[in-house]
Parts: structure tokens; C-alpha cells; sequence
């Protein structure tokens, strides 16, 4: 009480005048309709989440079921940039704008295949690791231009958790990227172990290769997944990150550094090298992988519940058979209007 009749016998003029503007405030919206709501001042205003999903060609539905889940589980402002070849955008398009996920904010975003020319050494031994859209995530700051930070995921996702707490990840000053290690979580050990997986840097680079051998990287060294990514574009322009990522795939297309013969084929390969001992990690409830490794191989039903993101990188894909906990991924699918594309079952 004391500090306000101190306000009002030092600054009256002041008081008077915001008082003023908070009564002219409320007449103005008095005025109004009631279905028109007053613009909130700037600072008032719910943060936008990007969010980069690729939407590929003959698998365009699992690209609809990571949205449908991010949708279904946040109240978060989620801006969703949708990436696509020319050919495939107006397909992605009219699925969203036919079903229900037409209330969700979107993009689409057409990669030019072109950017990538004489920076891919063909691998007859898995092509589909060879699809420009797999390399969208190395060119965000051009896709993505408005925002400091962003999220990218694989389409072969779906989320259970708040996608505003992946957001809130902590990028250390100068890390330019967060990523999920191979090995911060105990859980998954034993699935690597079980199929033979790789998590170290000898999975993924040649050593034989004196270039590879001159990083001074032990091949020992756990590899991270770039499934799932939080970027920040601002020290990604200024590491020029893209640069560098190009770089090492000109010099794979020379002297044959990796192939997706190895354990991560050809997109992750550059990014360890690149981002090697420079990025922050991601909660490792937030990225539980391998899903898709093996037709036979499974987590356990209450480790899955507890799980925020689950990743089917691999061969079995869940919109596929065989696969496994296909059942968690199909609950977030919707349906493609057009019929075109449809789901691969045992009684299909």
C-alpha cells in the first residue's frame, strides 16, 4: 500500500496516463464483435516450433503418421515444414487438406535434387539410402530461413511425447546440432548386441582409408543417429556446416570413405565426421531407434510406453511386413484419401 501511494504521489502524470490506455483498451474491445480477439503485443506470443518432415515417394504415409502424432500430442504453436520432390508435393498436399489433419500450420518445401550432383558415389547395395530427400537435413539453413531454431526428423517416426520438450533441448554455446548417442541408453544395448549393429565410428567410416585415419578419430568412439536432430541455424551458417558436409561427400565420391555397406549407409557417415566431439545430446528417452533393424527382434511393451519418440531406422519399415510394434505406429496412421498408397499386411 505504501509503495503505491508513493507511485501515485510521484508519478500521477504516469499512473493517470497507463490507466488511461488500459481503460481505452478495453473500450476498443467492447467495440468489437465478439468473435474477433485483439492481436496479443509480441512478446505475448506463443513461440512457433519448425519441425522438418521429408514426404517421399512410396512412403509418403509415414511422413502423415509422425505428423498426425506430433499434432495429437501437443497444445505447442508446431509450424510443420513439409519436404518433397516436385513430382510428390501435390500429393502430400491434398492427403493433409483431405483429412483431418487440414487444421494443423504447414509448409510445403520443394528440394531441388540438383544441389546434389557429383556428391553421391552410387551404392547398388541399398539404393533407397541414395534418395535426395535423405540429404534434406544437410541443407536446413536453406530450407528453413525465418527461425534460430529447428527440429528435423526421419518420416519413419512417431512421437509420444510433447514435442515442445524436444524443443527445449540445450544446445551448448557453439554446438551447432544435438543428437542422440549410440550409447546413453542402457535399454538398447542388448538390441544392438542381438542383431549385430554398429555404434561406434568403425561401423560407419572406412579405416583402411589414410583420410579416415588422418581425422585422428578413434574408430572406438560411440556414433550418434541423425534421425532426429535440434539444430541451431545461426551457428550452423556460421560453422558453414553445409560446406563441410559437401565436402566429405565429394571426397567419398573420390576415395570411397563409406558406403552404405557399412552400418549407417551414406548420409550419417559425413555428419560424424563433421560434428565430431561439437554437439550437445538429446534426451535418450527422445530417440529409442532400431525399431526397424529386425523382423524378430523386439523392446519390451512398458519400456515402449515410456518412450517419447520411437524410430523404425532400418529395413522393416511398420507401413511394411514384416516389422515389429507395428501396432504403436498405425494407431497415429490416417489413411490416404486417394487410395494410392496403402498398408503391406500379412492378410493383404
Amino acid at each position: 500500500c505504501e509503495l503505491i501511494q508513493y507511485c501515485l504521489d510521484f508519478f500521477p502524470s504516469i499512473i493517470s496516463n497507463f490507466l488511461l490506455v488500459q481503460n481505452f483498451a478495453l473500450f476498443l474491445s467492447s467495440l468489437l464483435p465478439k468473435e474477433i480477439k485483439l492481436m496479443p503485443f509480441p512478446e505475448e506470443m506463443e513461440e512457433e516450433i519448425p519441425v522438418v518432415i521429408c514426404a517421399a515417394a512410396g512412403r509418403m504415409g509415414a511422413a502423415i503418421a509422425a505428423i498426425s502424432s506430433i499434432h495429437s500430442n501437443t497444445e505447442a504453436n508446431v509450424l510443420f515444414y513439409i519436404v518433397g520432390l516436385k513430382t510428390t508435393i501435390p500429393h502430400i498436399r491434398k492427403w493433409i487438406e483431405n483429412s483431418k489433419l487440414k487444421e494443423i500450420k504447414f509448409k510445403v518445401v520443394e528440394f531441388n535434387p540438383m544441389v546434389l550432383k557429383g556428391k553421391i558415389r552410387q551404392d547398388a547395395s541399398r539404393p533407397e539410402l541414395l534418395q535426395p530427400l535423405n540429404f534434406v537435413r544437410f541443407y536446413l539453413p536453406l530450407l528453413i530461413q525465418k527461425h534460430e531454431k529447428v527440429i528435423y526428423l526421419d518420416d519413419d517416426i512417431i512421437v509420444q511425447g510433447d514435442i515442445q520438450e524436444l524443443y527445449d533441448t540445450k544446445l551448448a554455446p557453439g554446438h551447432a546440432a544435438a543428437f542422440s548417442d549410440d550409447c546413453d541408453l542402457p535399454s538398447t544395448h542388448e538390441m544392438v548386441r542381438s542383431v549385430g549393429m554398429q555404434n561406434t565410428y568403425m561401423g560407419f567410416l572406412d579405416y583402411r582409408k589414410q583420410a579416415i585415419r588422418d581425422l585422428g578419430i578413434s574408430p572406438s568412439t560411440c556414433s550418434f543417429n541423425p534421425g532426429v536432430i535440434v539444430a541451431n541455424m545461426t551457428e550452423w551458417k556460421h560453422q558453414r556446416i553445409t560446406k563441410q558436409l559437401e565436402k566429405w561427400m565429394q571426397r567419398n565420391v573420390e576415395e570411397n570413405l563409406y558406403s552404405s555397406t557399412l552400418g549407417g549407409g551414406v548420409a550419417t557417415s559425413p555428419m560424424l565426421i563433421v560434428f565430431h566431439g561439437k554437439y550437445s545430446t538429446i534426451n535418450p528417452m527422445w530417440h529409442i531407434r532400431h525399431l526397424g533393424w529386425s523382423p524378430d527382434s523386439r523392446y519390451s511393451e512398458h519400456f515402449l510406453q515410456e518412450a517419447k519418440l520411437l524410430h523404425w531406422n532400418g529395413r522393416y519399415k511398420p507401413w511394411d511386413y514384416p516389422s515389429v510394434h507395428t501396432d504403436l505406429w498405425e494407431t497415429w496412421f490416417i489413411p490416404d484419401p486417394s487410395g494410392k498408397f496403402k498398408l503391406t499386411r500379412p492378410d493383404s
